[in-house]
């Protein structure tokens, strides 16, 4: 039976997603569970054991459910996951958090996983993201285009990003680098979940977050795709980490993710190729 982490920042992104993703097409009872496969666990299936998965706050839904079908093929395996920002989950291992695999929204902070002697073995790439502007229903304050989130842009303007040491907030700025744009946030988030959820309830105007977070919120939010989301590509990496308990198993789980089975899962949430 696969469990969940306690933490406060868990708890928090796990709560946003899983509220947002109520009507999705991308997880729960959308289109990611028409795509999913549904295995019968082997009779003679050996592999058993507990891990504990760190994954980006995106991933928060499609590897919910990638989870859940892991489980049914494996029934002696228990999968806890912990989802937050990459960087702070870099933090939460470096600081001694007891894990077996992470999932990083970037390569640079799976890169400091592994300069702090975190990663066992070379990490896989397993999915990509683009950015996209999310705007509460009907679109109030009119926006078209990334330009209109530049500070003056649009007077009053209430923007919301992610902060810049999380790879959506660092995908944010280099798009506004290459446009030459100065955005003026009324907050940086430490999670796209939190981004997502302030221009759901409306205390947002509008927010940058990926794609895959406006598909997988439904109705609760409308997308506005920008041509520069093409220049921060941000590509998604997986590795087994250095401590684990359970090799064996968390090994099994990557391989399980970056293979059919979760890679249709992640493809029916929007998310890229590698």
């Amino acid at each position: 039976m696969r469990r969940g982490l306690a933490g406060a920042a868990a708890a928090v992104a796990v709560a946003v997603a899983l509220a947002l993703s109520g009507c999705s097409g991308a997880s729960g009872g959308g289109a990611s569970d028409q795509a999913s496969p549904s295995p019968t666990a082997s009779a003679t299936d050996t592999l058993q054991g507990e891990i504990t998965v760190f994954a980006a706050a995106s991933l928060t839904s499609t590897f919910t459910e990638i989870a859940d079908v892991f489980e049914k093929a494996h029934p002696n395996v228990t999968v806890t996951l912990n989802f937050a920002g990459s960087s702070a989950l870099v933090t939460q291992l470096s600081e001694g958090a007891a894990a077996d695999v992470f999932a990083s929204a970037d390569q640079a902070n799976m890169t400091k996983a592994q300069d702090a002697s975190l990663v066992s073995g070379d990490p896989v790439l397993f999915a990509s993201n683009t950015l996209e502007i999310a705007v509460p229903p009907g679109n109030p304050a009119g926006i078209t285009s990334f330009a209109d989130l530049a500070a003056g842009a649009k007077p009053g303007l209430n923007l919301v990003i992610c902060a810049p040491q999380v790879p959506c907030g660092a995908a944010t700025q280099t798009v506004a680098k290459a446009l030459g744009v100065t955005l003026a946030p009324v907050s940086e988030e430490s999670a796209v979940t939190d981004v997502l959820g302030k221009v759901a309830s409306g205390e947002a105007d509008a927010g940058v977050v990926y794609r895959t977070d406006v598909q997988g919120a439904g109705d609760s939010v409308a997308g506005i795709p920008f041509d520069e989301a093409s220049t921060a590509v941000n590509r998604y990496p997986i590795a087994v980490l250095a401590g684990s308990k359970a090799p064996e198993v968390a090994a099994a789980f990557v391989a399980f993710v970056t293979g059919a089975e979760g890679q249709a899962v992640l493809s029916a949430a929007g998310f890229g190729a590698d």
